[in-house]
């Protein structure tokens, strides 16, 4: 069964977090603390540098393992494609409160039928499978993990309207949510653990698994 599946399936997964531009000391010693299905790092509160996206993921997958990328801002769901044509399995988007967001977030994620991404991976996670583009394509559509995270009141109200085909799953941030509690007018949740509860329910019946955790990185 595939990490997607898994996912599909609300099974326990574990993310390691490991600094981007680490050396493959640093790297091989935190995969060694336990069996993990991904390995986390994040553009959006760190530097952010193409060419040392593409090494890491490299040695990612000398290890057998796929990063998950958490990108610069929501607005830049745009840029998904790109991002992964470098490398990445996994993309999480920060602070989605939007539809349109997670539309545009899919549309750059997958590749035709599904959505819109344009061809071109020349460094995309299992390109060197050997497959066609077709092949290649809806390989990568069954494989592929895109991840919303969830950020504030809004996004906990709205988040039924989020689980969209191709949506895998949905973290939350715990400091901007706490933000958003403590500046709604009349929340109708006290805190992230009412906020989380909302959302396993919202979420139940669906595909989409909730990473039941503070951040997009550890036992989800």
């Amino acid at each position: 069964m595939s990490l997607k599946q898994r996912i599909h399936s609300k099974e326990a997964i574990k993310i390691a977090g490991v600094p981007f531009g680490c050396t493959r000391d640093e790297m091989e010693a935190a995969l060694s603390q336990d069996d993990y299905d991904l390995i986390g790092t994040d553009h959006q509160h760190g530097p952010a540098n193409e060419d040392t996206l593409v090494e890491y993921c490299k040695m990612a997958n000398e290890f057998g393992i796929g990063v998950q990328l958490r990108i610069k801002h929501t607005r830049n769901a745009y840029l998904i494609g790109n991002l992964l044509d470098l490398g990445p399995l996994a993309i999480v988007v920060p602070q989605v409160e939007k539809i349109e967001t997670v539309d545009e977030a899919i549309d750059a994620f997958y590749y035709p039928q599904m959505g819109k991404r344009s061809w071109g991976p020349s460094n995309g996670y299992g390109i060197d499978r050997g497959m066609d583009r077709l092949g290649y394509a809806e390989w990568w559509n069954n494989t592929g993990i895109l991840i919303l995270q969830i950020e504030s009141v809004d996004a906990v109200i709205n988040v039924r309207k989020f689980a969209k085909p191709g949506v895998d799953m949905v973290t939350f941030g715990e400091n901007d949510l706490n933000f958003s509690i403590e500046s709604y007018p009349s929340s109708p949740f006290k805190n992230l653990q009412e906020c989380i509860a909302h959302v396993e329910t919202q979420l139940a019946d669906t595909h989409v698994k909730v990473g039941a955790g503070s951040s997009p990185s550890g036992n989800l």
